[in-house]
This record gives C-alpha cells, sequence and structure tokens, in this order.
C-alpha cells in the first residue's frame, strides 16, 4: 500500500514539474522543415498537425506559440537545426543521420508510422512506354535524382544501383532536380530515361503521368528531432502528444497513423546504405 502511495505522489510530483515548467515558458517554438515538395504544399501539410501540437501545449499551460519556418533546400535545414535557429523539426533519414554528425546532442522525438510499420518504399520510375524492365538496365540512360540529401532521392537510390552493378560512369549523364515531385514529372515528360522518387509520389502521378515501376527498395520512416539544449520538460510534452495522436484529419496531409518511440538503431541500416552510395562515384 505504502509503495503503491509513493509511486503515486512520485508521479504527481514529475506532472506539477512538468507543468509549472510549461507554465513558465513563453514565446515561440520554432518548428523547421525543407521542401521537398513545393512550399505551399508543404506548409499546408504541416499546418494541421502544428495546430493541434500548439493546442495540446497551451492546454498544458504553455503560453506557447508555434511557427513553421519552410526552408528552400536540405542543406539549408540540416545547418539550421545544427546552428539552432529553430527548436524541433521532421526530417528524412539521411538528413537526421548527417545532422547528428554535426551536432551530436540533437535528440530524436518521435518517428512515424502506418499501420505500426517503420518501413516504407522507395521506388524507380519510368515512362509506361519504355522498355526498361530493371535497374541493371539503366546502363546507357539519363537519370533523375531527387536532392543530394534525401535519402531515397540520392543515398538509398544509389545504394540500390550499386547492388545492381551501375554506377555514375555507367549512366549516359544525372541530375539532381531537388524534389520528389519534380523527379516525377521530368521522367514523364521524357526528359530523363528514369528517376527515383518516394513511393506516395509514384502513386500520386503513375496513372495520371504515364509513370511505371522498374524497381523498389525500403526506407524507414521519418524521424521527428529536437535541438541540442532543448528543454526536457518541453521534449516531453510534445512526445506525448504525438505519441497519443491518433485523429485521421490530422494526421491526413502527412500520409501516416501516427507516431512511435524512435531509437538511433532504427537508423543504422539507413548509415550503411550512405557508405555503399559512395562506391555509385561522381555526384556531379
Amino acid at each position: 500500500m505504502m509503495k503503491k502511495q509513493f509511486v503515486s505522489m512520485a508521479i504527481a510530483v514529475m506532472a506539477i514539474t512538468i507543468l509549472s515548467a510549461a507554465q513558465s515558458y513563453g514565446g515561440t517554438l520554432l518548428f523547421g522543415v525543407y521542401t521537398s515538395d513545393k512550399p505551399t504544399v508543404m506548409y499546408q501539410k504541416f499546418k494541421s498537425i502544428i495546430d493541434y501540437l500548439q493546442e495540446e501545449l497551451q492546454d498544458k499551460g504553455a503560453p506557447t506559440e508555434i511557427k513553421i519556418k519552410i526552408y528552400p533546400a536540405y542543406e539549408a535545414a540540416i545547418d539550421g537545426l545544427a546552428a539552432r535557429e529553430y527548436d524541433f523539426a521532421r526530417f528524412g533519414p539521411a538528413s537526421y543521420i548527417i545532422a547528428k554528425r554535426r551536432a551530436p546532442n540533437i535528440k530524436l522525438l518521435v518517428m512515424e508510422h502506418k499501420k505500426l510499420k517503420k518501413r516504407f518504399n522507395g521506388v524507380f520510375i519510368t515512362h509506361k512506354a519504355s522498355p526498361l524492365q530493371s535497374i541493371a538496365e539503366l546502363k546507357g540512360k539519363t537519370f533523375a535524382f531527387g536532392n543530394r540529401n534525401s535519402t531515397i532521392g540520392r543515398y538509398l537510390s544509389q545504394a540500390e544501383m550499386v547492388k545492381a552493378g551501375v554506377k555514375a560512369g555507367d549512366l549516359m549523364s544525372f541530375r539532381y532536380l531537388g524534389r520528389h515531385d519534380k523527379v516525377a514529372l521530368a521522367v514523364s515528360a521524357g526528359n530523363y530515361h528514369a528517376g527515383v522518387v518516394k513511393e506516395n509520389t509514384f502513386i500520386k502521378y503513375a496513372q495520371s503521368k504515364n509513370l511505371k515501376t522498374i524497381g523498389k527498395f525500403p526506407n524507414v520512416t521519418k524521424p521527428w528531432v529536437v535541438r541540442e539544449g532543448f528543454d526536457e520538460r518541453l521534449y516531453l510534452l510534445l512526445q506525448n502528444a504525438l505519441l497519443k495522436l491518433k485523429d485521421k484529419k490530422i494526421l491526413k496531409n502527412l500520409k501516416q497513423d501516427g507516431f512511435l518511440k524512435a531509437d538511433d538503431s532504427d537508423y543504422d541500416f539507413v548509415r550503411q546504405g550512405i557508405d555503399l552510395s559512395k562506391q555509385f562515384g561522381n555526384t556531379e
């Protein structure tokens, strides 16, 4: 009985401590995100969940406004987190790994999930009329990658090409187009023989832009991270709010079902992919 009372008191003290810290915190939190799609699309994609987090923090006594800061490029967002220009972010796995190397004390907040799964696919695409059937057939062809710091758009796709025996020197030419939607549209228009995109982008454009797949590979879901030195009590408030989020309307734009606790080891295979991708060669 005494033990149960002690545990209850400890939980109560912890809750009061978190609440007191939240009540003493004011001002603005900045949420950072980079443009994997058009800036307007990115803003709409995150507005509902940021509004939700702001309300959750305010309900816990933290009079905090959360603003969205959109960076034009992966590199700028990674540098911004390392420099503490904003407080928390949703990154791609490779961006998290790169940022972690630059600022070892950044911290995982949560990771996304789809039906409790932590994995999804990257997709090699070509026009439906193309005779290409496999990654190995890309030799001598033109190819469109995404962003230089993209997990799918560069690192893991180049690792897959290395596995298939295709390196930079084997291609006729290649370019980094910056965003998944740009890759899909460029391949559809015939500007490149093939390219690589995330699976959601392929699904979006497959029928209307006459695209097909010639290969798939796994990726891990995106992590949410906080900057070095972020207040631990606010960290717990944000984490708890995300872990309990189940509202499909709020999650709709993310195309995810919610969040799970994350561990750095969840991203080890991406580290391996980054290392293997170095064998691809010339990165333009």
